[in-house]
């Protein structure tokens, strides 16, 4: 009998998974505030008008907790669920690579229209092309996945690293100022005009994202490796069975964690070490959170807690789009103006509303339907025919 490819079940589905990937979307929102709100994340300068102590707490407390920690989290995610969607299709004895290929591809159309259309800080068009690189690691050995995860993170941080240490003082001297004056930006973005800000979209994403595609080899591709690790070795599938395992990878995982996220602010937080400190402590962060949440979820308190959460991991692709368009609508000139105006804890706080809405929302939805809207049209197009929407 002839199966045919078809998306997970809900009742198939590994909540603390879905939790995680919830709580990766608010992690992001977070730091992706402070570029909604202002050019200075992406162009530096921050700390030349965020300089009470009040702005220097918040952007520290963001760069430890949040920064690098939440995309290196949703990667760890993206590839382990690469390796599901691999594995589900094997048992029905079909090749995965044109499938996920399609998948992907159709994402790369997402991410092109939310970069150019709504927000320049678009991820879909970098996870769709390092997924598509990660679909050559399908068939390898499991060790293998890991030896290139090592080689091409390791190499590629402990070079660049080694090249800034050299330059230190001249990365101390310059490394704080803006790379170009940020004034005509925020005027752009302050514009009611859709052509002068989609124009400057263009700029900023050619600036943020397009010359560093280079760089995805080495900085994501290791994520998704791992990722694909995890799910090969089916540690999240039955965290009971291998409590032992996961226990003793949250500890060494919170340890480095806090050596390259927390240690260097025990030494001035030297702009030579950032990108040792967001990558390697990036992963390490990332999966303290999900094993975390993981040996959480396998409590009945914790999975009372994990619950809404869980919600909105189930709408990621709808929920991450929805905050795009909301901050646009608060941030530019076609909306509210707000732009180049708010303090990074005022934008935490509107992070954490916008965030608690979504929760609301996502749970109402989910009542009613299987999927959230975007995830619905993805799966459909993935597929090559319209999927069941209602329950």
């Amino acid at each position: 009998m002839n199966q045919q490819a078809s998306p997970v079940q809900t009742k198939d589905r590994l909540h603390w998974v879905d939790a995680a990937r919830g709580f990766a979307i608010f992690g992001i929102l977070i730091v992706n505030m402070l570029s909604f709100s202002s050019p200075y994340f992406t162009y530096r300068g921050e700390g030349l008008v965020w300089n009470n102590p009040e702005d220097e707490v918040t952007l520290a407390v963001i760069d430890i907790v949040f920064q690098a920690s939440f995309y290196s989290l949703f990667s760890f995610l993206f590839g382990f669920g690469l390796q599901l969607m691999t594995d589900r299709l094997q048992l029905k004895k079909l090749e995965a690579v044109p499938l996920l290929t399609r998948r992907l591809l159709f994402l790369l159309l997402f991410g092109v229209i939310h970069a150019f259309v709504i927000w320049y800080g678009d991820i879909l068009i970098t996870y769709a092309l390092v997924g598509l690189l990660a679909l050559l690691f399908l068939k390898v050995k499991e060790r293998t996945l890991i030896y290139w995860a090592v080689g091409l993170l390791g190499g590629f941080v402990g070079f660049i690293t080694f090249i800034s240490y050299l330059a230190r003082t001249w990365i101390a001297m310059y490394g704080q100022e803006p790379l170009k004056p940020v004034e005509p930006i925020i005027a752009n973005y302050q514009s009611n005009s859709f052509t002068t800000i989609w124009s400057q979209n263009a700029q900023d994403w050619l600036f943020g994202s397009g010359l560093g595609l280079f760089f995805l080899p080495f900085l994501l591709l290791p994520l998704f490796l791992v990722g694909m690790y995890f799910a090969r070795k089916r540690w999240l599938h039955h965290p009971m069975q291998h409590k032992s395992v996961l226990k003793k990878l949250w500890v060494y995982s919170l340890i480095l964690f806090l050596v390259f996220k927390l240690g260097p602010y025990f030494f001035g937080n030297p702009l030579w070490f950032e990108i040792a400190q967001d990558s390697i402590g990036g992963l390490f962060s990332a999966l303290f959170y999900i094993l975390s949440i993981t040996l959480l979820g396998q409590t009945e308190l914790g999975a009372k807690l994990m619950q809404p959460f869980n919600y909105v991991g189930r709408m990621a692709f709808t929920n991450y789009i929805m905050q795009s368009i909301l901050c646009v609508l608060l941030f530019y000139g076609i909306g509210l103006g707000w732009y180049g105006q708010t303090p990074p804890l005022q934008g935490v706080g509107i992070a954490i509303i916008i965030y608690g809405l979504q929760m609301i929302y996502s749970s109402i939805w989910l009542r009613k339907f299987r999927y959230g809207p975007l995830e619905w049209l993805w799966r459909s197009l993935t597929y090559g025919k319209m999927q069941l929407m209602g329950k």
